[in-house]
């Protein structure tokens, strides 16, 4: 049986996570403790520092002790704004918004986000669930999907981001989490709330996987225990994520959207066919989903 929100709440409160840094931590100290600094290094700096009466990022790049990556790193954790450290974390380097937050790419999808913020999350009843679709295998659904999921959680939005993708699943590749249990569990009444992953490393941020391949994804989809997993879901989160196979192949899609009430179209430049993406609006249209928006994946 699926676990009651209090329960839920519990379990995720017990599950391993980072504590973050207070804002007014010394920069130097982070530094020092994630290993990009020595002590000695560190004291070097503070009397450069005191002598030239500049700031202690400045003074460390006149030494050559510090990298404008160094001070962006530190900056990013004085201000609750963790990222990874590429070659320290099992998540995926395709979920750039962990890793670069400061690209060109990630700040297109963080104006994303901002569109998603005005026009969707909290609007009509206070929405907080949204499949990502598309109508077509190769877009880049996924990738959206998992950076999104991403962003919102560094918004401060405690995310679950749901792999609802039971045929081809793969947002357990891109965190680097064990997929023999979640979503295909949960809805065949077998497993619970222990399925969620939280990614300590990305503070807010949880992953439910697709858990085992079954013979009858839609049917799952379809039936009344996944909008009530969602409504005990939002609860807990503030912001669900639902990733879903690509609409030509299955019609497990709509199911996902029908259930969440929203959705968020993907597109890929040169790739997509328009005939595809306008049959799926119109289709999810029709059944009452709330289409968000559509977004041209040029990555």
């Amino acid at each position: 049986m699926f676990r009651t929100s209090n329960q839920l709440q519990d379990a995720l409160r017990m599950s391993p996570q980072q504590t973050p840094r207070l804002a007014g931590s010394q920069m130097g100290s982070i530094l020092v403790d994630n290993g990009r600094l020595t002590v000695d290094e560190m004291q070097r700096i503070l009397q450069e520092q005191s002598i030239g009466r500049q700031r202690f990022g400045d003074a460390g790049i006149a030494l050559g002790l510090l990298t404008p990556a160094d001070i962006d790193f530190a900056l990013s954790n004085q201000f609750s704004y963790p990222y990874l450290i590429r070659g320290q974390s099992n998540v995926s380097e395709e979920v750039i918004a962990a890793y670069d937050p400061f690209s060109r790419q990630v700040e297109a999808l963080r104006a994303l986000r901002s569109q998603l913020v005005m026009r969707w999350l909290g609007v009509g009843g206070k929405r907080s669930t949204m499949a990502i679709t598309s109508a077509e295998r190769g877009d880049g659904r996924s990738f959206i999907a998992a950076n999104l999921a991403v962003l919102f959680s560094q918004l401060g939005q405690r995310t679950l981001l749901i792999d609802a993708d039971m045929r081809n699943p793969s947002q357990h590749q891109l965190f680097g989490i064990e997929n023999r249990s979640g979503l295909s569990s949960i809805l065949s009444g077998r497993s619970g709330v222990a399925d969620v992953h939280r990614i300590a490393s990305l503070v807010d941020l949880s992953i439910l996987p697709s858990g085992a391949t079954p013979p009858n994804p839609q049917e799952l989809l379809g039936r009344a225990a996944f909008p009530h997993m969602l409504r005990e879901f939002s609860s807990a989160f503030d912001v669900i994520l639902i990733d879903t196979p690509p609409d030509h192949e299955y019609a497990d899609s709509q199911t996902a959207a029908a259930r969440a009430g929203s959705a968020l179209v993907v597109a890929r430049k040169d790739i997509s066919h328009a005939g595809a993406i306008g049959n799926l609006v119109d289709s999810m249209k029709h059944a009452g989903v709330m289409v968000v928006g559509a977004v041209l994946n040029e990555y």
